[in-house]
């Protein structure tokens, strides 16, 4: 049976340059919807080129929510996040518009949907200090003396959740075992993927031709004393070390600026990087069962989209 008196929304999901963005506006314009990010770096002001923001101009008049919300100096927590798309969420139901939950950060979209409850924990800027000069091998080891169970279930590469959890550990004692509330929405999920090759291909391609849009420009502005758009009273630039933080392509130009890369190796290290991140993407997306997958460079397979979604409206 359908679920009573929940919201219906959309969810597009995805690795990274598999065209969410593109898809998302055009079915957008054809279903009266809007566009809700779930993108864990594009909520960053200032953050615009590096991490492939769509622009106004590609928006075609479609109201995106959830890019340019935060400040790049602190951190944006996925509690946040889950607070700030449900608002969005209901502010689209209120006016009678579809939301659609569109991107790559699969944590921050299960815990929207899913309605996952997180521990309450404040950053701890002296603790992550710390931690983020160590290794890897020293932060895992770390985290699997402090909760053995969290340290079998966690993203092992993925270092800015393994500290994270570490600070919770610290915290708490322990990472709790995460709960779900009553789920909130009744989801449709859309995902997109295209064969290895392709997808390497197009994750290349995407990087030059962001570094020609002035991607290296972005990130010297980003470090000067002052950013363009950012609130007069934090005038101060983003550290090397918060580049480093925010991860893929801020950390190879946080190392390019300091002249410990060439461009070529910047590029050459960024583009394998951002590979294998794309594979960590489909890695969490195929345990959800839910999803049906699609090729985005088959126009049939997108007709089938289209089609599918409004049979889902229309139940």
């Amino acid at each position: 049976m359908r679920p009573k008196n929940k919201p219906k929304i959309l969810v597009i999901v995805g690795p990274t340059a598999t065209g969410k963005s593109n898809l998302a506006v055009r079915l957008a314009k054809k279903l009266n919807g809007e566009v809700i990010s779930a993108d864990s770096r594009q909520v960053y002001k200032g953050l615009t080129i590096g991490t492939g923001k769509i622009t106004k101009k590609e928006m075609k008049g479609v109201a995106h929510h959830l890019l340019d919300v935060a400040d790049p100096h602190t951190q944006y927590s996925v509690i946040k996040y889950e607070a700030d798309a449900t608002k969005a969420i209901a502010d689209c139901v209120q006016r009678n518009k579809l939301p659609i939950i569109t991107g790559g950060t699969g944590f921050y979209i299960q815990a929207l949907v899913e309605g996952i409850i997180l521990p309450d924990v404040p950053p701890n800027k002296k603790l992550r200090a710390k931690l983020n000069k160590m290794s890897a091998d020293r932060l895992l080891k770390l985290l699997k003396k402090l909760d053995p169970q969290r340290y079998k279930t966690i993203e092992k590469k993925n270092l800015r959740r393994v500290i994270r959890a570490i600070e919770i550990a610290t915290a708490l004692g322990k990472v709790p075992k995460l709960k779900k509330s009553a789920a909130k929405y009744e989801p449709l999920f859309i995902g997109l993927n295209l064969s290895p090759v392709e997808l390497r291909k197009r994750i290349h391609a995407r990087l030059l031709k962001r570094i020609k849009a002035g991607m290296i420009a972005e990130a010297k502005r980003l470090h000067a004393p002052k950013l363009a758009g950012m609130d007069r009273t934090r005038s101060r630039g983003l550290t090397y070390a918060r580049m480093n933080e925010l991860g893929l392509e801020y950390r190879y130009l946080a190392l390019y600026l300091q002249r410990k890369l060439t461009k070529k190796e910047m590029v050459e290290k960024l583009s394998t990087e951002i590979w294998q991140y794309a594979k960590r993407q489909m890695t969490w997306f195929k345990k959800d069962r839910r999803i049906e997958w699609h090729d985005p460079t088959d126009s049939s397979d997108v007709s089938h989209i289209r089609a599918h979604v409004q049979t889902f409206l229309n139940k």
